[in-house]
This record gives C-alpha cells, structure tokens and sequence, in this order.
C-alpha cells in the first residue's frame, strides 16, 4: 500500500519533480502548535499555527539571494495525508510539521492575494507560483533529514512532494472568492491564543485592526488554547 500511494501521487502530479535536484535551505526560529478546540467531524481537533514573538519560525531557500518565509498565525492540520497511510513511517501529518506550516502559509498568502490583500506579509510571497510551492515543500523536508531532525525516507520525501503537486493540490491553490477571510483565524480564537502566547498574534490584529491585546487584558478566565508541540531550531 505504501508504493501505491507513492504511486498514484506521481502518476497524478501535474509535472513530476526530481527530488534529488532538490539542495536542502535552513530553519530558524521556533515552531509553536496550539489546540483550540475539537475541531469539526475528523476528530483531530483543531490547531493552530502560532508565530514565536522573539524567534519567529523562518525557512530559507538555497541559495544566496533567497527571501525568507516566515509563516504567520492560521489554522493548520499539519499535512494533509489521507488517513489510510498515516499508519506508515514518515506519512504522519505531523512528522514533517515544519515544512508543512511553510506550505500551508504559502497557500494562505496566495488565497489572500487572490482576494485583493496586498499587505506586506502576503506580498513578500506573490511570485511563488503553484509548481514551486511544491518544490519549496521538497527542499523543506529535504532540510529537515540533512539536519538529521527527522530520519531520510525515500519514499515519504518523494511521495509527498508529489501529492502537494498534483491536480487535487492545484484546485486548493486556486481557492475561492472569500477565501482568505473563511479561512483566518476567528477573533475569539486570537484571543485565547495571545492570552497562551502573549505579543504571538500582533501582526495578525494589525492586518484585520483588532486589538486583541487590550481585550485581553479584560478576560479573568485562562486561556483555553494549549501548547500542543514546540520546536527550535
């Protein structure tokens, strides 16, 4: 099943990508995942994706002239791999999560720029088109195995760098009008986050001119949003 599934990925892609082209970039920063409720009927729950205040999770491209990407405040599932092979080594939708809340932002900032947003945090990620964000994706997880914070897989690495590059990929890429204000981060849900994490939501409140800050301070009851997984680099 596990070559299946890397199978069908490929076959399905719009342009197969050679993995082994790939040169790997570097990770900075801290990756902060927070639970903010049970989420819909998957059953997961539902995460958040929160930006470290004093060390804001940043990937770098290869390459002298690269621009840094530094993911901002959503929601997240970390990678969206089909349950059936979730049981397999490597195909954890949170196995490779730093690489995935770069994808996932690309995708918001697109959805974004889709819906006429042009602040700078979307901006800085226009010229990323969808066959890239995919190649992004591959060099991403090819970083995190040379730094030995995850171990090599073949199949996983190839597998799923084709799944974010294939038809079913390029139709969440294009989104919908709306898009971008159905998927942001509700307010009650920044609350209780900047209450976890203090100063982790300030960009997002400026973007939509909520001051989440002061409403904070007005709220006795702790914050129901949990620390579910933190990493360094």
């Amino acid at each position: 099943m596990l070559f299946c599934a890397a199978a069908i990925s490929v076959l399905t892609s719009c342009t197969t990508i050679d993995f082994n082209k790939l040169e790997p970039g570097s990770f900075s920063g801290t990756l902060i995942v927070m639970w903010v409720g049970e989420g819909s009927t998957s059953g997961d729950g539902k995460f958040v994706f929160v930006p470290d205040p004093h060390n804001r999770l940043t990937f770098r491209r290869p390459g002298p002239s690269s621009m840094p990407i530094t993911p901002g405040v959503m929601y997240t599932d970390g990678g969206s791999v089909p349950k059936v092979v979730q049981v397999f080594r490597g195909f954890n939708p949170w196995g490779y999560a730093p690489a995935y809340m770069v994808h996932d932002w690309i995708f918001t900032a697109r959805h974004c720029l889709d819906d006429g947003r042009r602040d700078p945090e979307y901006t800085a990620l226009e010229n990323i088109q969808f066959r890239e964000s995919a190649v992004i994706l591959g060099e991403a997880i090819h970083t995190l195995m040379k730094e030995k914070v995850v171990s090599e897989n073949d199949v996983a690495k190839r597998a799923i760098t084709e799944a974010v590059n294939s038809p079913i990929a390029a139709n969440i890429w294009k989104g919908s009008p709306g898009k971008c204000k159905d998927d942001a981060v509700t307010e009650e849900d920044l609350r209780e986050i900047e209450k976890a994490v203090p100063g982790s939501t300030s960009d997002e409140a400026r973007l939509r001119n909520l001051n989440i800050a002061s409403a904070v301070k007005t709220l006795r009851r702790p914050s129901t949003a949990v620390v579910v997984g933190r990493v360094t680099f």
